[in-house]
């Protein structure tokens, strides 16, 4: 090629990367990184908001999972993402709270990521195959008195909430059980419902399902009140089992820098979805309310979560399973 075919080539190169860097926000795909297995709750969070997200930015919407290592894989995936709003994660009270609260990342929940947008809450509940002898929370403490580690639980892996939620219910009821990490939320209660483990503390968003089709029993609700999904499901408190208060929040993010414009325009779009009818509807079948923010208050929550964590883990010496 000649200098003159190069240098030409070189001009055309470059004029289409400035016409794609100036082109309006958004003006391809964007795509939302879920850190845990298909299927679970944060996974069909992401799939109904993608769905309706997409019209509204004129632009595909794309859902992938990263499950791994707790959510610390795909959460360090979108935390190395170019920083132009076309990579999101969905991450939750696991990615930037409990898991960097209990040990070393190699990602900070605060310093890597761009607030974009709070999605919802769901209580934990804790629930039981029904095939399990276990009457309720009173039985099921009495049992593990007499016989420590006569039950298993399932967890979503270490630094998840249901790992947090069972080491806390274990340290304030005074017994034992054995705590078996999973990848992730669904394959834990894959393994509940099928009754290779006999307990677990999952969102109820995640549980709601398995609960009304009767695969699992709900036992309580470990939140300072009863779940208005739910009314019948007592407290953990209710049921003599002070001190296990785990509500479990959902949100978006984006890389550190992601420029201030793309930040309002996600936020507005995750906002408005938000306030869809149909949106609103899915989330309340599944135990969830959806909870709409700024960046910046999103940003606070972040913080404030996460010292109450690592709180939690000094005061009680939750370890790693």
């Amino acid at each position: 090629m000649t200098r003159i075919g190069l240098a030409a080539l070189t001009l055309c190169v470059s004029t289409l990367a400035l016409a794609s860097e100036s082109a309006p926000y958004p003006s391809r795909a964007i795509t939302i990184v879920v850190p845990t297995a298909p299927s679970g709750g944060n996974d069909l969070i992401a799939r109904t908001l993608a769905q309706k997200l997409s019209p509204l930015l004129g632009q595909s919407v794309i859902v992938e999972n990263r499950a791994g290592a707790n959510g610390a894989i795909g959460t360090e995936t979108v935390a190395r993402a170019a920083p132009d709003g076309y990579t999101l994660l969905l991450g939750y009270i696991a990615t930037h709270a409990m898991n960097p609260a209990l040990q070393t990342l190699r990602y900070d929940p605060v310093k890597d990521f761009t607030p974009i947008s709070l999605l919802g809450y769901s209580p934990t509940v804790m629930v039981a195959n029904p095939k399990a002898d276990i009457k309720d929370v009173g039985d099921l403490v009495a049992q593990l008195k007499a016989s420590p580690d006569k039950y298993a639980y399932a967890t979503a892996g270490n630094g998840t909430a249901p790992h947090f939620a069972g080491e806390l219910f274990q340290l304030n009821a005074g017994v034992k059980m054995l705590g078996v990490p999973y990848k992730g939320s669904a394959p834990a209660m894959t393994d509940t419902v099928g009754g290779q483990t006999q307990l677990m503390f999952p969102s109820l968003f995640t549980a709601a399902p398995y609960i009304k089709g009767g695969q699992l029993k709900a036992l309580a609700i470990a939140g300072p009140e009863r779940a208005p999904s739910m009314p019948d499901i007592p407290t953990l408190k209710e049921a003599g089992v002070d001190g296990v208060e785990v509500q479990q929040w959902y949100a978006i993010f984006a890389p550190a820098n992601t420029p201030a414009p793309v930040v309002e325009k996600l936020n507005a779009a995750f906002n408005a979805v938000l306030k869809d009818p149909d949106v609103v509807r899915r989330m309340k079948e599944h135990g969830a309310d959806v909870a709409l923010s700024t960046s910046a208050e999103l940003g606070d929550l972040v913080k404030s979560e996460l010292a109450r964590w690592k709180d939690v883990v000094t005061k009680t010496n939750i370890a790693i399973n």
